[in-house]
């Protein structure tokens, strides 16, 4: 069964070479069994996320009745469960492909709670967390943002740690944290006040002191519950410190695997507005004809799959050099700063396909669109991506 036949997105492409879009084949860049788990996962998505999830879109809301259907898809292990980086990458897009909001819980679950607590947390914490975290039935959220510090925040965190007789005390404000509000615990990183070191910490969510405030009314990744967190002489275990976690540079290789989830979320997103221009275009009629047959309507389709299919080039060769393991922040950077850049095009192109359709959620282009200019800024701005691959051709930062 090939993705065409199998993943469910075409209803009105009947001698299409290449009906999913897909001119580049893949899928079949992966061995049998991930093919058929990639296929799997993209019906699930397709069918049971992709249409249902836009009135939580539009309320703000979060659909926790979904996640079952997402464990039992594997995506709250992709991290741990051996996949390969390629496999990981192409799973990302596809929910990506579905939705943008879940597409970042997941690669946050993954490459900030799940592989963190793996690599870096102790025999105590991986035995208390992970198989909960594997099956969704439990969610962290990654604490790193503060009001004032985004892109400085690994010089100019200001949130305190306190060792104490009996643990620690944190105190602190963090902004823009994914899954906050419904968050069964928090990875705070803090500076510790004896050596000003960035440590990280595991902060249960309801614990006296700490209280988080949904931040409403953003246009994109409205699915996805952003917070601001307040710590107030927070007191935690001694055992609730990452001892793999002891210095920020601890984070560094797995920072570095989040940005890149990113990259696969641009190149999915942009699968997901062809999906919807594409079909749009066939099904339309104006002036006697289908959209389709428009010669600007084809450019723009056109523009759009090239900058789908440059985006997944790119992708590809950061994943070989996950495998490899030589990749550096440079690709990481290159891939989110190029994939969030095509995105924003890719996504205009899809919205103005619809015409006056384009500009309501529930035909989806809005809300690919929306969604755009939020992966165009976190996870690492555009800009400091772009600085961060400027330095590594010149050797000269622009930071300092």
């Amino acid at each position: 069964m090939t993705a065409a036949e199998s993943n469910g997105l075409i209803h009105n492409v009947h001698q299409a070479p290449f009906p999913d879009a897909d001119v580049l084949d893949v899928v079949s860049l992966l061995g049998a069994a991930e093919q058929e788990r990639l296929l799997n996962l993209r019906a699930h998505l397709q069918a049971n996320v992709r249409k249902q999830v836009i009135e939580y879109w539009n309320r703000e809301e979060f659909p926790f009745e979904m996640l079952p259907g997402l464990a039992e898809q594997g995506l709250g292990q992709l991290s741990v469960d051996g996949s390969s980086w390629l496999f990981r990458g192409l799973a990302y897009a596809e929910v990506s492909r579905a939705d943008d909001s879940l597409s970042a819980l997941v690669g946050i679950h993954n490459e900030l709670i799940v592989g963190m607590i793996h690599q870096l947390g102790s025999d105590a914490q991986r035995e208390e967390w992970l198989d909960r975290l594997r099956n969704f039935k439990a969610i962290g959220a990654f604490a790193m943002t503060e009001p004032d510090h985004g892109s400085d925040v690994s010089g100019g965190l200001e949130t305190t740690a306190q060792q104490t007789d009996n643990g620690w005390v944190i105190n602190g404000q963090k902004r823009w944290i994914g899954a906050g509000t419904i968050a069964d615990f928090s990875l705070v990183w803090a500076r510790d006040v004896a050596d000003d070191k960035v440590k990280g910490f595991l902060v249960r969510m309801d614990l006296p002191g700490v209280s988080a405030d949904k931040i409403t009314n953003k246009i994109g990744l409205r699915v996805m519950q952003n917070a601001d967190i307040s710590f107030d002489n927070v007191q935690i275990r001694e055992e609730d410190l990452l001892p793999g976690a002891a210095e920020f540079s601890a984070a560094n290789n797995m920072l570095r695997n989040s940005r890149i989830w990113v990259g696969w979320q641009a190149y999915g997103a942009q699968m997901h507005a062809i999906d919807v221009a594409r079909d749009y275009a066939l099904d339309r009629q104006q002036f006697g004809r289908p959209l389709a047959k428009f010669q600007l309507i084809q450019q723009d389709l056109a523009e759009m799959i090239s900058n789908a299919m440059a985006s997944f080039g790119l992708m590809y060769q950061v994943a070989r050099f996950q495998e490899e393991q030589r990749v550096e922040m440079v690709h990481a950077a290159l891939g989110k700063a190029t994939g969030s850049r095509l995105l924003r095009d890719t996504a205009a192109r899809a919205r103005n396909i619809l015409g006056g359709n384009g500009i309501v959620s529930t035909y989806e282009a809005a809300k690919i669109f929306s969604d755009a200019e939020v992966v165009h800024t976190y996870e690492g701005t555009y800009e400091i991506n772009s600085l961060i691959v400027a330095r590594a051709v010149t050797g000269v930062s622009a930071f300092v």
